[in-house]
């Protein structure tokens, strides 16, 4: 037996950490799984490791491509092909390197006698918990072709979401560089410029004109600190962040901010119950739709919020109660979600939900994006006004003098 060492989450999502025996690497996955912890990295104590894939960063598979694999997968198994050879047309014609790898080794595990969902358990760069679990209940129940289909929906309208929220995060950030640049080349080179020719007219210069050139000097004087210190609190918010306390307070900060919050929380309840709708229906039980579910939140307060859910529904409770203690999800969710548990249509209750959370949240980046443009126009107009005016005011009282 080998010895490794391991770091992952537990159940409560605390970081975990330790050493184990076992046959292999993959053995000793399976004791941490059974354990209940969520493994984030193995590593072979006394192994040496290539030089090559020392320095190799990892690589996750596009999720647009996973979406593609798992439509003519689909299509494939419907059309009544054998399973062995979808994979091995599928790992044939992709072209991302990492994800045909990981697919070539699927099939030959699949050709060897293991399950489709064990042999993709092992790739988790490209096989998340929420897909493998969802092709364990498709071959448990025979409907795999079926199942494969739901989350090729599923993976489209997540990449969809992705992207909106991308576009409207591109806009507001290029400004906000854009300006940054503008203003801080002003400071840095021109305003200089104006401060010799003020101080060769030797009078005193208003208030406003030295608070500019005195800025001018200080970025002169110290720009590589003043970058040095913000990349700094950057490394040092993300490291805090990477916390378990850390993640929790920047997360609930983000929750309580007028506008920004209100769409994060959008996106979770969508993102909830898009993923909760294709497991449910999809036949993998409550308890553990709900911990997958959690982890897929992308935002701390809520993953809490799902799990409490989760274990008030282990001990015997609707998921309707616990969900509205939460305080996270509006009351309009909560009684869908009642109605769809009390008529035996959770998945199609939640399915509708997800599709109106989803057009909010389209609505609302839309209504973001019309709020930014004119406010970023007005801050950096107001902004160069004020150097403008600081720069005339000297130049005025001069004239002023001669007239």
């Amino acid at each position: 037996m080998a010895k490794f060492s391991w770091k992952g989450r537990n159940r409560g999502g605390q970081i975990e950490k330790g050493v184990l025996l076992a046959d292999s690497r993959d053995a000793a996955a399976a004791v941490l799984r059974g354990r209940r912890i969520q493994v984030s990295s193995i590593k072979e104590e006394g192994r040496q490791i290539p030089i090559m894939k020392r320095f190799k960063l990892p690589s996750r598979v596009p999720q647009k491509r996973l979406a593609l694999f798992t439509r003519q997968f689909s299509v494939m198994l419907d059309a009544g092909l054998p399973l062995v050879q979808c994979l091995e047309i599928l790992g044939d014609q992709e072209e991302n390197r990492t994800f045909k790898e990981i697919i070539q080794s699927v099939r030959q595990d699949v050709e060897q006698g293991a399950s489709l969902a064990d042999a993709m358990r092992k790739h988790p760069k490209g096989f998340d918990n929420l897909f493998v679990n969802m092709v364990a209940a498709g071959e448990a129940g025979g409907i795999l072709d079926i199942i494969l289909q739901r989350l090729s929906t599923y993976i489209e309208k997540t990449v969809k979401l992705k992207a909106q929220i991308k576009s409207a995060m591109i806009y507001p950030v290029a400004v906000i560089v854009i300006a940054v640049g503008v203003v801080w080349i002003i400071l840095r080179f021109v305003i200089p410029v104006f401060a010799q020719l003020f101080a060769g007219v030797g009078s005193d210069l208003p208030w406003l004109t030295q608070a500019v050139v005195s800025s001018s000097n200080f970025i002169g004087n110290y720009s590589l600190f003043i970058i040095a210190v913000i990349i700094l609190l950057i490394i040092a918010v993300n490291r805090y962040h990477k916390t378990h306390r850390g993640r929790r307070v920047i997360d609930g900060l983000i929750l309580k901010s007028p506008i920004v919050g209100m769409l994060v929380r959008k996106i979770a309840i969508a993102r909830f119950c898009r993923t909760l709708s294709t497991l449910t229906a999809s036949g993998v039980p409550i308890l553990d739709g709900l911990e997958i579910t959690a982890k897929t939140a992308g935002n701390a307060i809520v993953e809490d919020s799902i799990m409490a859910v989760r274990k008030a529904v282990e001990e015997g409770k609707t998921i309707s109660e616990p969900l509205e203690q939460t305080k996270v999800f509006p009351m309009m969710v909560v009684q869908m979600i009642n109605v769809g548990e009390q008529t035996g249509a959770l998945d199609q209750m939640l399915s509708k939900i997800a599709d109106f959370y989803e057009d909010e949240v389209d609505t609302a980046v839309a209504g973001m994006m019309k709020l930014i443009e004119p406010l970023l126009i007005v801050v950096l107009g107001a902004i160069i006004g004020v150097i403008v005016a600081a720069m005339y005011l000297p130049l005025y009282s001069i004239l002023t003098e001669i007239g």
